[in-house]
């Protein structure tokens, strides 16, 4: 199983990432297969110029690292955004390559022809923030399956986490971390099956 992880925090070793890291390496540890992480804020990567371009083609016209990063989303059975939570949305880093696949939304609706369609592919969302907000997460889950649905990515869920702020916050918390390799194994069994 080829998984990849989009990491969104512009901190490293972050509470998304370090969430994402265990949950990948419960998933890796029960199935096999391996990861893949990609942090998104040391990648060039222009916004979208809503020229147009990829609504005659599928392809971005913009070259810069995102077209790796589209191989790389194709080419993945298991695809993780993780992120943490700025004024109830995704942050900029994963937003901006989120926008950037308007190209595979073109591509499956404008061109009718999308890369690969297969059900046992699965995208997840692993949100992180330092409030606890009601409607917080909101509007990051609305962005994630609009994301899975243009690369043709059935949306499996999201593991959302509140009330980490401070890296190391969500190491330190023993119920988030339980929360998680739980959430990770029923993954798992998806793929085990």
């Amino acid at each position: 199983m080829n998984i990849l992880v989009l990491l969104g925090s512009p901190r490293k070793k972050g509470n998304s990432e370090s969430a994402a890291v265990t949950v990948v390496e419960q998933i890796i540890g029960t199935t096999g297969g391996k990861a893949e992480y990609i942090r998104l804020a040391a990648e060039e990567i222009a916004p979208c110029i809503a020229c147009g371009g990829c609504e005659k083609t599928g392809q971005c016209i913009v070259k810069d690292d995102m077209i790796d990063l589209y191989g790389k989303v194709d080419e993945a059975d298991l695809i993780f955004l993780a992120a943490p939570t700025y004024f109830y949305g995704l942050s900029a880093q994963i937003k901006r390559f989120i926008d950037r696949i308007q190209a595979r939304w073109s591509r499956k609706y404008l061109l009718k022809s999308p890369f690969r369609k297969e059900d046992t592919r699965r995208g997840y969302l692993i949100c992180t923030a330092a409030t606890q907000g009601k409607k917080l997460f909101d509007g990051s889950v609305l962005v994630a399956k609009s994301f899975f649905d243009a690369i043709d990515v059935p949306y499996g869920g999201e593991l959302l986490i509140r009330g980490v702020d401070q890296r190391g916050d969500f190491s330190q918390n023993r119920e988030e971390i339980d929360k998680a390799e739980l959430w990770a194994m029923e993954i798992a069994a998806i793929f085990s099956a």
